[in-house]
Formats: C-alpha cells, structure tokens, sequence
C-alpha cells in the first residue's frame, strides 16, 4: 500500500510550523531534499542502509529525512556508544553519517513523493527478548500503525509539541520525530537528557505537551522540583516498572502520567495506560508469557511476537507486566545484557570468572553488580576492574560494584546459577 510521503505531505499541509526545534517543515524538507541528493552523489540508492551517528536534534532529522526520501533504510546509531560496537554496526551500511553533510549533489537524485507502507524504514538493534542485540527491521507500516495507536490512546493536539530526550539510536526516541511528522506536529528534540534544560522546557508557557520519561529522569526532574507543567498534557513513561511512590508524586506534581509498556519488536508503545493500541492485540500464554500481535509487530516476529515478559490482567482488565523470563537487566530503561558485561571483564588478566546481575536501585530500577573469581595468585583492586571495563561498556553496562569472590555457585550441569547469588 502506497501513501503519500510523510514529510512532503506535512511541508504542503502547514509549511510554516516549526517541525524539529527551529526547522519549519519546508525547511526541514528543503534541507533534507539537498542531503538526499548528497547521499545519492555518494552511491545510495533505494534499500541500501545509511548509518546515523548522530544525537537528536535537527541535523539527525535532515539525515533521517534525506534517506526515506532516497527510499533507503535508515540504521541509527547511539554516537556514544562503546566504540568498537559503533565501528562494528556503521560498517553494515553503504555510507556513515556523523557530522552534517555537504559536498556534491547528484541533480538526477530521484526523491520519493510516495511510502510504500510495506518496505522497510529502519533497523534497530534491541536485547529485549534474547540478551544479545539483534537487529530489528521496521517498517513504514509498522510507524504508521504505531502512530495511529498512539494518537487514539493519547489524543492528538493539533499544536502538539513532543519533547523528545530519549535516544534516538531506540525506538522510544526515534518513534517521537517519526510520528510527529506522520501527524505534521512539533518536535523538540535534545542531544541528550539534561534535568536543568528539559525543567525548564516543562515549565515554559508555551512549553511540551507531551514528553516521553523513564522513571529515573522523571524521578529527577520531580527532585528538581516540577510541579504542574502549564501545558502538559501526559508523560508518557515506560522502560522499567513504575513505583507507588513515583505514581504519587507525579499526582502530587499534578502530571498525569502514561504509563506504557513497548518494545523495538513492536515499533514503541504496545499498551499505554494498561490498555493495548486499539490496532494491538495481546494475548498470555499458559507460563504467562505475554504475546503481541498486530500491523506494528516487525514482520519477523509476525505472525506472534513472544516477549519474555510476565504478564497477568487485572479486573478492571488492564495489563500488569510482573517480571521477565530472562536475566536481562534494566536500568534507566535501558537493557542490559549480563553476558556482555561478564565478556568484558574476562578480558582483564586477571578475572578468571565473571557473573553480573541487576541490583535493585532506587534511582535507576537496577544497576549492574558484578561478582568476580581471580585468576590465580592474582588480588585485582575492584575500581582497577571498573576502570578498565570502562571503555568497553556502556554507560547503562557498567558495574557500580564488583565483589572478589573465591568461587561461583554452579548448578549441577557447571552452568552459573545465577539465582543464588
């Protein structure tokens, strides 16, 4: 099914609203018309990937912009990410964009005036369901269902205003300036999540009307003092669970909050408030798992997405997540593979054995702990091990502690039992 390109229809329909920060839609489209030649005079063609390594905000929006327009696939990349995994994800794509573009135009560039709602969009790389990253493909169907989902379940403003200070290297953060361009509404995009700069967005009187949190920026921002935002009309929160204390707070706060729960599989928001997206169904199967069904499942986890997560239906038959079957680790909304951090401190020398788990935190959900065996007749100082560990991980993936150990609890097999520590 064919439709009309977000971006032009959103320029022809209201050129003159601000689409992302100071960029109106014809500038925006202007902008994001030259960088798509650019990209063609590079040799890119329709259905080749383009790396963005960039942080959100405008020039991110003319990159992503200018590859939907060349109809090829865009692939996000978090720009502070450890290197060696940005170096790994950018070299699967025909071109790299980490700075803005420039240089020479191919003027017989053909530019799409049309979305094939079946043709892939973007690739995203998401731990949720198997604690590696793997790649997810979505679709311009998959957006689009998740846009509608999204504007039923939240309402849409027609001076919507979305501030987005989550990742756009995610699906949370990368939904907000799609979506917002299905819907020809306004962006404000941050590079990164700042309390000081977002409270004072909030507080602005022709400031946000919707923003996407996790609980721990939501938890700072309420620190910081936010109270009654004058044109707030929902937070919408997800990536960990949500506390009765938080819920209070941002009650007390007079923010009305959205708790949602979603995934990069699902394109974003599977359940908002509780209740599926109108286009979503979901299902629990007999261990409780939850599955996701739907146009904004990914087309390799059609027909049935299963989650790994937890689930069961409360009386008033809203959607409780209660707890995950892997040992994935969330914190801050992001996901943390165990694995991955336990490979990077077997690098060292001197760590014969590794084993991390989430620790239960009240800022961040879960932090990482990690439990370490020395090699023999080694002593590794813990802070020498978080040191080095540092350059290889994440931000989310690096461990606030690490515990000598003499020795890891095995189960019979030899296989960590990572329960009982």
């Amino acid at each position: 099914m064919l439709v009309d390109a977000w971006l032009p229809r959103a320029a022809a329909a209201d050129p003159q609203r601000l689409a992302v920060n100071g960029l109106s839609f014809s500038q925006l489209l202007a902008a994001a018309g030259t960088a798509a030649r650019q990209l063609s005079a590079l040799g890119v063609r329709a259905g080749d990937r383009v790396a963005i390594v960039l942080p959100a905000g405008e020039q991110f929006a003319i990159a992503l912009h200018a590859t939907f327009l060349l109809g090829a696939v865009a692939l996000p990349i978090d720009p502070n990410g450890a290197p060696a995994e940005v170096a790994e994800r950018s070299a699967r794509a025909a071109v790299v964009i980490d700075r803005p573009l420039s240089g020479h135009e191919d003027p017989a560039a053909i530019l799409m005036t049309t979305h094939n709602l079946s043709s892939p969009a973007v690739v995203l790389y998401s731990s949720a369901s198997s604690g590696q990253a793997t790649e997810v493909e979505l679709s311009y169907g998959n957006f689009w269902w998740s846009a509608a989902g999204s504007a039923v379940a939240l309402g849409l403003d027609e001076d919507e205003r979305w501030l987005c200070c989550l990742p756009v290297s995610h699906v949370g953060g990368l939904s907000i300036l799609i979506r917002s361009s299905i819907y020809a509404t306004s962006v404000v995009a941050l590079p990164f999540f700042d309390t000081e700069e977002v409270l004072r967005q909030l507080t602005s009187v022709d400031g946000p009307t919707l923003i996407s949190l996790v609980p721990t920026t939501l938890q700072r921002l309420l620190d910081a003092g936010l109270a009654a935002p004058p044109s707030l009309r929902y937070a919408l929160l997800g990536g960990a669970p949500i506390s009765d204390n938080l819920r209070e707070r941002a009650a007390s706060a007079s923010i009305n909050l959205a708790p949602s729960y979603g995934m990069t599989e699902a394109c974003s928001q599977v359940v908002t408030g509780g209740v599926p997206l109108f286009c979503t169904r979901i299902e629990l199967d007999e261990g409780g798992e939850i599955l996701v069904s739907g146009p904004t499942v990914a087309c390799a986890f059609q027909p049935q997405l299963a989650t790994g997560d937890l689930g069961s239906w409360d009386a008033d038959g809203s959607l409780q997540v209660t707890g995950r079957l892997s040992s994935i680790i969330i914190s801050g909304g992001e996901n943390v593979s165990p694995e991955a951090v336990e490979a990077a401190l077997l690098t060292h020398p001197e760590v014969a054995e590794a084993a991390v788990l989430g620790r239960p935190d009240p800022e961040w959900g879960e932090v990482v702990a990690a439990f370490v065996v020395p090699t023999a007749g080694s002593q590794p100082d813990p802070n020498e091990l978080r040191a080095f560990v540092e350059p290889l991980l994440s931000a989310a993936q690096r461990p606030k502690s690490i515990v000598l150990r003499s020795e890891l609890p095995k189960t019979a097999s030899g296989k960590l039992a990572r329960g009982e520590l």
